[in-house]
């Protein structure tokens, strides 16, 4: 994914009242933070708040902050993005006030950055750091030939499984979703899921559609293309149409609800495609240990090893009298064996962001899944350049457009298919950015 340049994320037909309405609050200002002097370091004592919604990550700023005697980072816990932390950082952000630091997800990023809510890390010397992080996440960062944020967390794809419901009909662990539908198939006759697929979050749909070679948005000097509905998307959504439709799958319940575990700890259900943070909510599955192992993703007939699903970001909010220090915090929480240790240990993230630190804890054998050392036979490949789709890119309503697809998806409960849903889909999210203010036509009109 190329970074887009400033013309083409906020020049499209968005001024900075639209920009206040699609971020759901008013700006923290007509004039951009990124427009105005540089910051320099303090020359005395540092105070910077940390707004997150990570468990432990209060852990992780003591270790950082004996580690320094200027700077003293306090974390403050915030509910979940969409469930109301976002909503909080907009109201400091339009008031004045807020946080130096916010936990954000790399697919929100964008609507902070149009609400003139970030700072462009790369006035503040941050190019100096790109070759410590992983190629994809820190394209995913990087907007209007700015860096808008510090990579914190990611979540690499693979699928966990249970050998011996596998071994029940003599399965062999599949290597592409066409095996994996055959597997699904005998299973089917042994009374066994082979997965979920949650009609109501289009998350992992997304993530499938990208790791086939998707790419949904496109930002060109006149505004924004959107194409969901090539070959590679409606392939995905067809599959999983005969896959509901075949009864491999569930629709009744996700990933890691209540239903789920009790489906897993009964052996009644055989595995999930999920981000590399499931290893740890499926330690949670009553009687697991050992019985779990994880493969690498299966695979489409075009298309990407992995995927990614889920990932946030440190992105330093505008209203930061001290960006320079900010920054330098969230470097070391993310690029150091000190901090992603800390961040693995105490706060339980899916992977690192960093191209060289994987993690004390992710380079050795697990108990738990039987001595594999899943982390470097699955995730480490799966995080390479050249297993990920570097053409997938964020855009402006990423949430609402989530939303709106979801709402087609519960239509397959009645009767409907996810392939007319991705397609009605399309056409209701090209208003919606119209009626944003955005410029945006379907790719070949």
């Amino acid at each position: 994914m190329s970074p887009l340049s400033r013309r083409q994320l906020l020049g499209l037909g968005l001024g900075a009242s639209a920009a206040a309405v699609l971020a759901g609050c008013a700006t923290p200002g007509t004039t951009s933070v990124n427009t105005l002097p540089t910051v320099p370091p303090a020359s005395g004592k540092v105070r910077l708040e940390y707004w997150a919604w990570l468990k432990g990550i209060d852990r992780v700023t003591e270790l950082y902050n004996r580690t320094q005697d200027r700077v003293h980072v306090e974390a403050v816990f915030i509910p979940g993005g969409n469930a109301g932390g976002y909503q909080k950082l907009y109201s400091a952000l339009a008031a004045g006030a807020g946080p130096d630091i916010a936990q954000v997800e790399l697919r929100s990023l964008p609507e902070f950055l149009l609400a003139n809510g970030v700072v462009d890390l790369s006035r503040y010397g941050v190019d100096q750091y790109e070759e410590l992080y992983d190629p994809t996440l820190w394209n995913q960062v990087s907007y209007t030939g700015g860096v808008y944020a510090i990579p914190q967390d990611s979540g690499p794809m693979g699928m966990f499984y249970q050998p011996a419901v596998l071994d029940q009909v003599g399965a062999a662990v599949p290597a592409t979703w066409e095996e994996w539908a055959e597997v699904g198939a005998e299973l089917k006759g042994a009374g066994v899921l082979m997965d979920s697929f949650p009609l109501a979050d289009a998350s992992p749909f997304a993530a499938y559609a990208t790791q086939a070679g998707a790419s949904w948005f496109t930002a060109e000097d006149d505004g924004w293309v959107i194409d969901m509905t090539d070959d590679a998307t409606l392939g995905v959504a067809a599959f999983f149409d005969r896959a509901i439709d075949d009864g491999i799958v569930t629709t009744a319940y996700g990933a890691y609800t209540p239903a789920w575990f009790s489906a897993a700890a009964d052996g009644r259900i055989a595995s999930v495609a999920t981000g590399s943070w499931g290893d740890a909510l499926i330690e949670g599955v009553s009687g697991a240990a050992g019985r779990w192992r994880v493969a690498p993703l299966p695979t489409w007939g075009t298309g990407y090893a992995s995927s990614f699903l889920g990932g946030s970001t440190a992105a330093v909010l505008a209203n930061s009298e001290h960006p320079a220090e900010a920054l330098d915090f969230a470097v070391w929480m993310t690029t150091t064996e000190e901090g992603v240790n800390a961040l693995i240990e105490f706060c339980g993230i899916g992977w690192s962001p960093a191209r060289d630190v994987v993690g004390t804890l992710r380079e050795q054998p697990s108990a738990f899944f039987s001595g594999q050392n899943y982390a470097q036979e699955v995730f480490v490949p799966a995080v390479q350049e050249s297993s990920q789709n570097q053409d997938w890119s964020w855009w402006p309503v990423t949430q609402q457009s989530f939303n709106i697809l979801s709402d087609g998806f519960r239509g397959k409960a009645s009767g409907g298919t996810l392939v007319d849903a991705v397609v009605q889909a399309e056409k209701d999210i090209v208003a919606v950015m119209r009626n944003k203010g955005l410029s945006i036509r379907k790719a070949g009109a």
